[in-house]
């Protein structure tokens, strides 16, 4: 048997059950008793509520995970990814074009087979538990426009990647990777005035007692504000968040519309405040190097596997090419993957203390950034109690409870 199809398949099938043991690990650690720091935020029924959220939604996910691992072994066995490199090849257009069209039809394969999972999880699941705003002309319109930046911007980076890999030979690895790299700082520029509008509107704060807060925090804190904007998330969902985006004069700090409405100004200003500290500690910037570096890993391991005889006979294709290459190099990847986000998340939960730590030691205002969290965790139906292991492996965010336990430890130092 093909030593590569074993590999793959030990990968596929060994992912899959780490994934079960985690999810069935943090179920199991769910505890009835609602922790002290949210009396008086969750009633007994909305506690109950959080935690079928949880289990349903896991679930769900277990029944996707399912379906698309039996579709992706049938595929690979019966030669499926063959099939489609012949089709491909029939329009006789060249090898970056081929690749396009090759690349094309398993991407929307994908995406059509995932859509009633999708409209699923939308209208029945969120719909439950009273989070979704979205119409269905909303849904339609996000998923064609999906599709279509898919398409741009993803035949941009494969073309570009196919012609490096076929005509620069053994630095193909290193330019591709340093074009890579340059065609995505210029999206984290454009993106918040060009992409993200797409989908949804962003309208600077208005004047009142909230903006003015926020500027003579950032003020005090010689941080020039480029924009402060509110963006219409209830237009999908009634969950709440706030982010920082942008570089440059495209800077902005954006707040839902649904954070909003339920916190108080200078619960608010924690937030941004959190927000602020993760461009004042370069947590931003970091976490681009770490991208950029393992980006570049990633580039130079996949250099190794391009045309490679023994993959292609693992997947029961005919003729070997780049652009096939790169999708089979995706399967190989998938356990130095986990590694690298494992190191991802853990950094990243180390930035968010140190935001909050930021927020609190600024704004001086420790209890007002804490029952943000606890309206956030609220209000988004969050697992107070997640197992350590679902923490360890998938959490970019500390569990909230360690985070309040922090923020106090923080206030009485």
């Amino acid at each position: 048997m093909n030593v590569y199809l074993i590999i793959i398949l030990a990968i596929l099938i060994g992912n899959y059950v780490l994934n079960l043991i985690v999810e069935s690990l943090n179920l199991r650690h769910l505890r009835t008793d609602l922790p002290g720091e949210f009396k008086g935020y969750y009633d007994a029924e909305k506690y109950k509520q959080a935690q079928n959220y949880l289990k349903e939604n896991t679930g769900f996910e277990t029944v996707t995970e399912t379906f698309f691992l039996i579709i992706t072994l049938a595929f690979i066995l019966t030669g499926g990814f063959n099939i489609v490199d012949r089709w491909a090849r029939s329009f006789h257009v060249g090898p970056i074009s081929t690749g396009l069209i090759f690349a094309g039809i398993l991407l929307f394969a994908f995406q059509f087979l995932h859509l009633p999972f999708s409209a699923y999880h939308t209208f029945v699941i969120e719909e439950k538990y009273g989070f979704n705003r979205t119409s269905l002309k909303t849904f339609i319109l996000d998923i064609l426009k999906s599709w279509l930046l898919t398409a741009i911007i993803g035949g941009i980076v494969f073309s570009g990647i196919l012609w490096f890999f076929g005509k620069a030979g053994n630095l193909a690895w290193l330019y591709g990777w340093i074009a890579l790299t340059i065609f995505q700082i210029f999206l984290m520029f454009i993106a918040p005035v060009v992409i993200m509008p797409l989908f949804n509107k962003f309208i600077p704060l208005e004047e009142g007692e909230l903006k003015k807060a926020i500027e003579d925090y950032a003020k005090s804190q010689g941080f020039k504000i480029k924009g402060v904007f509110k963006m219409d998330g209830s237009k999908r969902s009634t969950k709440s968040n706030a982010f920082f985006t942008g570089f440059g004069k495209f800077r902005r700090i954006v707040l839902f519309d649904t954070l909003i409405e339920k916190h108080t100004v200078e619960e608010l200003v924690s937030v941004l405040a959190h927000e602020m500290g993760h461009y004042k500690k370069k947590h931003i910037l970091k976490s681009i190097i770490i991208s950029i570096i393992t980006t570049g890993l990633m580039f130079f391991i996949l250099s190794l596997f391009i045309n490679n005889p023994g993959l292609f006979s693992a997947f029961k294709m005919e003729k070997t090419s780049i652009y096939a290459s790169l999708f089979f190099f995706g399967f190989l990847y998938v356990p130095i993957n986990l590694l690298f986000s494992i190191l991802v998340h853990i950094l990243s939960r180390k930035h968010e203390y140190e935001a909050d730590v930021y927020a609190v030691s600024t704004y001086k205002q420790p209890e007002a950034m804490i029952t943000a969290l606890k309206k956030l965790s609220v209000s988004n139906l969050s697992n107070l109690t997640p197992h350590p292991l679902k923490v360890f492996l998938q959490y970019s965010h500390p569990p909230i409870l360690e985070r309040i336990k922090a923020l106090r430890e923080e206030r009485v130092t």
